[in-house]
């Protein structure tokens, strides 16, 4: 049986664990080859032998810390020797950041927060839009969060930066409406990750669903069939859904 992804090629951020890493292996079983980026190694070989399990294919494994802009550069020149197309991004590297008021947060860890969750997503579009152009469907999802828009208290770095995140992705996503490019977002909700965990320490984690059910969401959107551009996937609700003006 032809999987639905057979000869695409798919580049995951933040593939070494969480929700990276269960789109990777989902993306992976349905046929994709995986571009894997995260800085931990151990957490993408241990990617690439659960790879081999459902494939038999191993996954292109990148040591990379994504403030690294260079190093994407670099590694969108490696993909364009070897490939000469990228089918699939999923941007899903990012981090939290603080948990204080906004007066009490240094400038260094605000810009720290938006280098990875803004930045390192600006460099990936720059360098990866040339390859998806190569591609007869190229798809690109980011991973975004409810407090983007509910302008979270006690985050505000992390708020801003998904927020400007999205306001990226979209503008995009209008700029490559009349390609075979397609872009979205994803906001997977309140999920069983170590973020989470950080986050609300007190919160049972069994009462959340885990990165491998929210991964079965994501493939969709990275799949050639996937016509919408520029919306929003949100996972509790499952609905697609279009940004609109305040009311």
């Amino acid at each position: 049986m032809t999987k639905p992804l057979a000869d695409r090629i798919a580049l995951v951020t933040g593939a070494s664990r969480g929700i990276g890493f269960a789109t990777a292996l989902a993306l992976a079983k349905a046929g994709a080859h995986i571009v894997a980026t995260a800085r931990t190694q151990g957490g993408l070989e241990e990617l690439d032998d659960e790879i081999r399990k459902v494939s038999g294919d191993g996954a292109t494994l990148v040591p990379l810390n994504l403030t690294d802009s260079d190093g994407i550069a670099r590694l969108g020149a490696g993909l364009h020797e070897r490939y000469g197309k990228l089918d699939i991004l999923v941007g899903n590297a990012g981090v939290l950041g603080p948990s204080s008021p906004v007066g009490h947060i240094e400038l260094k860890t605000f810009n720290d927060v938006m280098a990875v969750n803004v930045s390192a997503n600006f460099q990936l579009i720059r360098c990866m839009e040339p390859l998806l152009k190569q591609s007869d469907a190229g798809r690109a999802v980011f991973i975004t969060s409810g407090a983007a828009n509910k302008a979270t208290a006690y985050v505000s770095p992390y708020a801003a930066s998904k927020a400007a995140l999205e306001t990226l992705a979209r503008a995009w996503a209008q700029e490559t409406a009349n390609s075979a490019i397609r872009v979205n977002l994803f906001n997977p909700g309140p999920i069983r990750t170590r973020m989470r965990a950080t986050l609300m320490p007190g919160e049972d984690p069994a009462t959340l669903d885990t990165p491998e059910q929210v991964a079965e969401f994501i493939v969709p959107l990275c799949a050639p069939d996937w016509t919408e551009t520029g919306k929003f996937y949100d996972y509790k609700t499952r609905s697609l859904m279009s940004f609109r003006a305040p009311a």
